[in-house]
């Protein structure tokens, strides 16, 4: 099965990423990562709130209605939505200017996957890290590009991947606490596929639904992994994918317009926007993140 997702927002992000939804609030949630920026939106493309950071912000975790918590370019913080106030809770690599965090998400239990990664990509010199009730654990090392971090709806299994390695992998993770509880398995090898595997989420079925960064799509994967089915997305740089709307049957995808040339953005005018399109499957409520 192959559908095509229309424009929602033409937001024009360089890096759009992150993207949430936050049922309490009924908007979606996404970043520019490149412009220090966080942007809500309702249901129908309408920008409510922005954001600006004097620092790089690329996910978040849902506290209540009001807070959340961001993955900074070295740590994370508290971040109050109403009044804009900041409670830093951990310094996450703050000694290394290099790096900065990228892909997380929260798994079940609470607990909080941020990926880190090197500023100017390319060196494994990245990690994942657990964070829950206060404790942060390195789970994984040597990481280029962080990326595809999502879990099952029972929370016994994590999906991950680093982009250049063109493989998403799985685990099997504690439901309880969200840590690792097994080694990591092939998942689905994508190198013969379009692009390079970037964000996902895991839908109500235990389908995995992976950005394809350079590859125009989002890939549903089965829990076998194969293919299931394919969206398309007008422009290149697929970033993530996430759930939301009332009955958490729509897709957002965010893009990114970064790195392409003025030829290739004459042609992809709507680069860096966010794309949605109505499903009949239901994604996952997002969970919120144990401080």
């Amino acid at each position: 099965m192959t559908e095509t997702a229309r424009l929602l927002i033409d937001s024009k992000s360089e890096l759009g990423e992150g993207p949430f939804w936050h049922a309490a609030r009924q908007q979606l949630f996404w970043f520019d990562i490149n412009e220090q920026s966080l942007f809500a939106a309702n249901a129908s493309g309408e920008i409510e709130d922005s954001w600006l950071f004097n620092e790089t912000v690329t996910a978040a975790a849902i506290v209540d209605e009001h807070n959340l918590v961001l993955a900074t370019e070295n740590g994370l913080i508290e971040f109050d939505l109403n009044v804009g106030g900041i409670n830093r809770l951990i310094d996450i690599e703050r000694d290394n200017e290099a790096n900065r965090s990228n892909d997380c998400r929260v798994h079940p239990s609470g607990a909080f996957w941020i990926g880190t990664m090197v500023k100017e990509e390319g060196p494994k010199e990245g990690s994942v890290y657990h964070y829950r009730a206060g404790k942060l654990t390195k789970i994984i090392e040597n990481v280029a590009i962080p990326n595809a971090t999502c879990f099952s709806p029972d929370g016994k299994t994590a999906y991950f991947t680093d982009t250049p390695t063109k493989k998403i992998l799985k685990c099997a993770t504690d439901p309880e606490t969200g840590l690792p509880a097994g080694e990591w398995e092939l998942f689905a090898d994508v190198s013969e596929g379009r692009g390079w595997p970037d964000g996902a989420v895991v839908d109500s079925e235990g389908y995995l639904w992976n950005a394809k960064w350079g590859g125009n799509c989002v890939v549903r994967h089965a829990p076998d992994g194969s293919i299931d089915r394919i969206i398309e997305v007008p422009v290149s740089q697929v970033t993530c994918p996430a759930f939301g709307g009332k009955d958490l049957k729509t897709l957002f995808i965010t893009t990114a317009a970064k790195t392409l040339g003025a030829e290739q953005l004459a042609e992809e005018k709507v680069a860096g926007g966010v794309f949605a399109i109505d499903l009949d499957v239901a994604g996952q409520p997002e969970p919120k993140i144990v401080i």
